[in-house]
């Protein structure tokens, strides 16, 4: 594992430089890093079939008992084959999709990053690891998105995606924490020994709740789902790899890793089947109205994810076994089927499938490619999607009665999507008319290469089962805590499963032929668009701005009273509450019989010339005020002993007052420009953070937090020091590098008041 993080870390560092030494085949080359990685972890199969679990552990945060650990067993190895060999053909893909674009090297730096954070989820096995991974997914993924950052709706679009699974995110965080505090740790090999005492825990119900809305955010599952068809605004390459492959199954990776530990509870499977269903038809049925190629794979990349939930709802050896199949499916079909789209586009200049036709015979490999594809994504034989979906209904046939209503759902979800792939995969390519685009140039091997290989697995798989079916079974025991031993096969004979499978077949030939009715309906009604998540996230995304934008105009307006009335309230609002609460108020006691007369004096002159400050018609007037406090402060600082206080403060008030007389008296008189109550506000404010900053005076001297230093300082000052003046000494010697920073400062402000005062007009420099 070691070896997979160095390889795509040096991916990371070269990738920029590559692009620029050779930058027609830098996408051939840097997908080299990735493939070495997919060849690797290939490698590792047998032994990790065999049972084998691979880990390494370092100490990170020793303080917070958090261990830098990875985790390797079937279950991550089967996602750690997916990420690497989709991402290293989506490289090559984006490396002739892409051309001579100027900021091709920035997205192979952001993709190979992207791909080195979904490694590190899956190999994660400390819990916090995992977060920290998952939040450089969503930094990443948001960039991006966002990678045609002068396109508006690429930015908005990146910034929904970045907020909505962000917000999950931190509802997971909260879940982990909850969950390594009941258990006492992170590591995921000690959870699995307490998964009893967490699933007894009074905070367990809590603790599904936040894990499933990170995980539902991440992986696009109704109400949360919205983020996904707007992320279509990336570039085909990010489609095809983070909405297809990687990113929106993590959450369903998240899932699948914390199964042995949350269990099969009624919360969790209840959620998952509900939440699940609704995404699966909702998904489906916004699929077949969209006349965008990547917004109708979009949509049903949505419905395929909440089929996933689902399976892993229903909590099955068999539904296990048939959501890690899919998985395999999901991911070779929809991979290659973005990709096509993106080469349509590319090469015709359009993505709606109403103005695609007679593409045959311009790109019969890409044709190909995308007929495979399609064929395995509506589930037919002998693909690996016709065994993936039998599997599915097999499991659904199978499952408790309570959860048969599901079925129905399923088959018009899936006949939804046979539609889908029929539109996608078949209709541009077969179908000839005489507006059939033209191309704008040839498609290059880097272009089609990726769609092929993704695409004839489909076949082989569907042929040779049994090259996954060790692999399957291995990683849905992993999610199972138990031995599962489930045989894929192309034939089970005549059975209900078969016949459930033809008709949904015949249903998505129908929902085919009268797609155009199924779009009209849809843009008539625009219930789903009108009133939809992504009507209330916009309402109230706006609102949060037109609710800052009003806070921002009362609080920075420019007026410094009210910047220090809010910075005031909230210290003595704070502040304030906690002094009150934590606090011995018999430690305050002060014993003021001991003050002597001139310092009851001080206090009175200070006191007086502060009301009088105040009450006084006349700026000249309070600038003496001013003056007297300041020099009565500096009395203080010759009677405690502190003569270079004293002086500094003299010449600072000197020069304060000459200023304050020479400037401030010469002003206009003062206007009453507040209200009574406003008045009266801030002589409460006043008062209260007066008095809470002599509280907190009290208090300090009454705490002592660790030994006095003075002494030291008082004893070495004349032998090591040389000096005769503690204070001279401190700051020269023994904290002389803040006295040096000073000066540097001092300089600098002394140098930048010169350059103001030698600036000259342009006309004065003329002559």
């Amino acid at each position: 594992m070691i070896f997979i993080f160095s390889i795509l870390a040096v991916s990371i560092v070269s990738a920029v430089w590559v692009h620029r030494l050779f930058p027609k085949y830098s996408g051939w080359i840097i997908s080299i890093f990735p493939f070495t990685v997919f060849v690797y972890a290939a490698s590792l199969m047998p032994g990790i079939n065999s049972g084998r679990i691979l880990k390494n552990s370092w100490n990170w945060v020793p303080s917070l008992n958090i261990q830098f650990s990875l985790y390797l067993d079937s279950l991550s190895l089967l996602f750690l084959l997916l990420i690497t060999g989709i991402g290293g053909l989506v490289l090559v893909y984006a490396g002739s999709y892409f051309g001579n674009h100027p900021q091709s090297g920035r997205f192979y730096t952001l993709i190979l990053l992207f791909m080195t954070a979904m490694v590190g989820i899956v190999v994660a096995g400390n819990l916090i690891l995992l977060f920290v991974f998952w939040e450089i997914t969503s930094i990443t993924s948001y960039l991006l998105i966002g990678f045609k950052h002068e396109n508006e709706e690429a930015r908005k679009s990146a910034l929904r995606a970045l907020i909505i699974t962000g917000s999950g995110s931190l509802a997971m965080l909260a879940g982990i924490i909850l969950m390594g505090f009941v258990a006492g740790t992170y590591e995921y090999t000690i959870l699995l020994e307490k998964a009893d005492l967490i699933q007894q825990s009074p905070f367990f119900t809590g603790i599904i709740a936040l894990l499933l809305i990170g995980a539902f955010t991440k992986s696009a599952q109704f109400p949360f789902h919205f983020w996904l068809p707007g992320a279509m605004a990336a570039p085909t390459p990010v489609s095809s790899y983070l909405h297809s492959a990687t990113m929106v199954k993590a959450g369903f990776f998240l899932l699948l890793r914390l199964g042995p530990i949350l269990g099969s509870s009624n919360e969790l499977q209840g959620s998952l089947m509900i939440i699940g269903s609704l995404t699966m038809l909702f998904g489906a049925i916004m699929a077949v109205g969209q006349p965008d190629l990547k917004k109708l794979l979009a949509y049903s990349t949505i419905s395929a994810l909440g089929l996933l939930f689902l399976l892993i709802g229903i909590n099955t050896q068999l539904s296990i076994k048939a959501a890690i199949v899919f998985l395999i499916v999901h991911s070779l079909y929809k991979g290659a089927l973005f990709m096509i789209a993106g080469i349509i586009d590319h090469t015709t200049g359009t993505r709606d499938v109403r103005a695609l036709s007679g593409l045959l015979k311009h790109m019969p490999l890409v044709a190909i490619a995308a007929g495979l594809a399609a064929f395995s994504m509506s589930g037919t034989p002998p693909l690996i999607g016709f065994i993936g979906k039998e599997l599915v209904y097999e499991a659904k046939v199978k499952a408790p009665e309570i959860y048969q209503w599901i079925l129905p759902i399923t088959i018009l979800a899936n006949a939804l999507n046979v539609a889908v792939a029929l539109i996608v995969g078949v209709r541009p390519f077969l179908r000839s008319d005489f507006n059939s685009p033209l191309l704008k140039h040839k498609v290059s091997p880097g272009l089609w290469l990726g769609p092929v290989l993704l695409a004839i697995p489909g076949l082989l798989l569907g042929v040779f089962p049994s090259w996954i079916n060790e692999l399957s079974n291995m990683a849905a025991s992993t999610v199972r805590a138990e031995n599962i031993k489930i045989t894929l096969s192309l034939w089970h004979g005549f059975n209900l499963v078969l016949m459930m499978s033809f008709f949904t077949l015949v249903l998505g030939m129908v929902f085919f032929g009268i797609r155009e009715k199924l779009r009209k309906i849809k843009a008539e009604s625009g219930f789903l668009s009108n009133w939809g998540p992504r009507r209330f996230y916009e309402s109230g995304f706006n609102a949060l701005l037109e609710g800052a934008k009003k806070q921002t105009d009362w609080l920075q307006n420019g007026s410094l009273r009210i910047y220090l009335s809010v910075i005031m309230s909230v210290v003595v609002l704070g502040l304030g509450y906690t002094l009150i609460n934590l606090t011995d108020w018999l430690q305050w006691r002060t014993n003021f019989s001991t003050a002597r007369f001139y310092e009851w004096v001080i206090v009175a002159v200070i006191a007086l010339s502060t009301l009088i400050l105040l009450r006084s018609p006349s700026r000249l007037i309070s600038a003496i005020c001013l003056g007297v406090i300041g020099f009565t402060v500096a009395l203080v600082f010759v009677l405690y002993s502190a003569p270079d206080l004293a002086i500094t403060q003299v010449l600072v008030e000197t020069l304060t007052v000459i200023l304050f007389v020479s400037v401030v008296y010469h002003l206009p008189g003062y206007k009453n420009l507040l209200s009574p109550g406003i008045k009266w506000f801030n002589v409460l404010l006043s008062v209260a953070f007066g008095g809470l900053m002599t509280l907190l005076t009290l208090k300090a001297s009454n705490v002592q937090l660790g030994e006095t230093i003075s002494w030291f300082f008082t004893e070495n000052s004349l032998t090591q020091g040389f000096g005769k003046n503690v204070v001279n000494v401190v700051l020269v010697d023994f904290r002389a590098l803040d006295t040096l920073g000073e000066i540097v400062v001092l300089t600098i402000a002394a140098i930048g008041v010169v350059a103001l005062l030698r600036l000259k007009p342009n006309s004065e420099r003329k002559q």
